[in-house]
């Protein structure tokens, strides 16, 4: 398993590639704690790093994965879709985000925490 990184604290984009480094792909996985504003980065799928951040002493409501595709521009660089965000009891019947209001939040940590 890659190793999970917990953001807290801004970090740059160049920062965020040396983490993912060795995973080889296009997109980054990454579970976003929309109470705490963190981020878990680097694990293979949401849901370990969703467990990390469950170790960490997260809510498991306040939990929601999302991929990133570093090399697009950043109107279009985060796509809401995971297995961990399948949770009819929060009225979110699919893999996507489906409450704009909650992705409005999700793309300000992600904003706030990953810098150009």
């Amino acid at each position: 398993m890659n190793e999970i990184v917990l953001v807290k604290e801004a970090i740059t984009i160049n920062a965020l590639n040396e983490i993912i480094s060795g995973t080889g792909g296009e997109l980054i996985k990454i579970v976003v704690d929309v109470q705490l504003n963190l981020l878990a980065i680097g694990g293979e799928m949401h849901s370990d790093e969703e467990q990390f951040l469950l170790d960490q002493g997260s809510n498991q409501d306040d939990l929601w994965g999302i991929n990133i595709y570093p090399k697009m521009s950043r109107n279009e660089w985060i796509e809401f879709d995971s297995m961990i965000n399948i949770r009819p009891r929060q009225n979110n019947r699919s893999r996507n985000v489906e409450d704009l209001e909650l992705q409005k939040k999700i793309i300000q940590i992600v904003n706030d925490l990953i810098l150009q």
